[in-house]
């Protein structure tokens, strides 16, 4: 796991410093601990609990090869959420969020597409066939297009998760996350509502020190579940290698006892490829016995509503009316079937 968060650390960062009283939201009650001077005041061990959860959860996420998409429009955390994106390789909007950025993906797509259009008329030469005034067209509208979605060029599929600083400001964005079921990472200040958000990290999202210490926290766990994703597939590799360059006869003599292993591997997969479910609402399911996508897709869809209905408010409102028949193309090993319907239906989830 990625280095423990010192509470130390958030205190010198400032992470506890909150809103006005007079411009508190009701809702982060729970995650304040006192009130100074006219301003509320955050508190830093229930801070350090919550970026430990989010750093697992985050490390699951890229450890299973999907995005997290940062977004941060404001000005003294663009910079810095470009940095700490740009080096674990993350997608990351910190200009204006575009409209309809995920509900309407495909559009959003073609745009960036665009880009690349243009990129390729520079390289075989029709662009030196157009008139001065169309190449200073085409020149400003490709200088826009990367200002606004350069930075999510290489995002070819929605997003497995999101990572917001400041939700009150980037509420659009909550709110089309929300839609599409895309679990939610958020600094959630004194003044925000922490129901929608999935992972709430209590804290200051207005100095440019604090959203550093927490933009660190959580992209040192990216980094390791990239980490640990690529020693897997070295280990896949040569696993492969060494399987081939083995006698046939040998490789048969442990067939027995690997199957007990194999069994045991199988006993819980990973529910999140499913589109729509994130790590809590898989761990969710786990506890109600819901380990396979065998056992997913056996479900029906009131029963998957009323396991939704009893572990809260904020899991009822999701819809899992395609999970059985995802689960199903799962089970029955149809992985590109479900890539298909995925990208068919909303856009897919990486």
């Amino acid at each position: 796991m990625a280095n423990k968060t010192e509470v130390k650390d958030l205190l010198e960062a400032g992470v506890h410093f909150g809103h006005l009283t007079r411009k508190w939201n009701p809702n982060m009650a729970p995650y304040i601990y006192m009130e100074r001077n006219g301003i509320h005041v955050i508190n830093l061990y229930k801070t350090a609990a919550k970026i430990e959860e989010a750093q697992e959860a985050l490390k699951k996420l890229a450890a299973s090869g999907r995005k997290i998409l940062f977004v941060a429009t404001k000005k003294q955390a663009k910079d810095i959420v470009a940095e700490k994106a740009g080096a674990v390789n993350m997608p990351y909007i910190t200009e204006r969020w575009p409209g309809g950025m995920l509900t309407n993906f495909v559009t959003i797509r073609k745009a960036v597409k665009k880009m690349a259009s243009i990129d390729r008329m520079k390289k075989d030469g029709t662009f030196n066939t157009l008139s001065k005034k169309e190449r200073l067209q085409v020149d400003r509208l490709r200088a826009k297009l990367e200002k606004n979605l350069g930075s999510i060029s290489d995002m070819t599929r929605l997003p497995g998760a999101l990572f917001i600083v400041d939700t009150m400001r980037e509420h659009i964005a909550v709110k089309e996350a929300q839609k599409l079921n895309i679990p939610i990472f958020a600094m959630v200040d004194t003044n925000c509502d922490p129901r929608p958000i999935d992972f709430v990290i209590p804290s200051n999202d207005d100095a440019s020190r604090s959203i550093e210490a927490i933009m660190t926290a959580a992209t040192a766990a990216v980094a390791e579940g990239l980490a640990e994703r690529k020693s897997e597939k070295q280990a896949e590799k040569e696993g492969a290698a060494k399987k081939e360059e083995a006698p046939k006869a040998e490789a048969a003599a442990p067939v027995a006892e690997a199957a007990p292993a194999a069994e045991a591997t199988a006993a819980t997969e990973d529910l999140t490829k499913v589109e729509g479910i994130g790590p809590k609402i898989a761990e969710i399911f786990q506890g109600k016995g819901i380990n396979t996508y065998a056992d997913l897709a056996a479900k029906s869809e009131e029963d998957l509503k009323a396991i939704l209905a009893e572990a809260g408010g904020a899991y009822a409102s999701k819809n899992p009316a395609s999970w059985p028949k995802q689960a199903q193309m799962a089970a029955d090993g149809k992985w590109d079937e479900l890539k298909t319907w995925q990208d068919e239906v909303k856009g897919g989830i990486e």
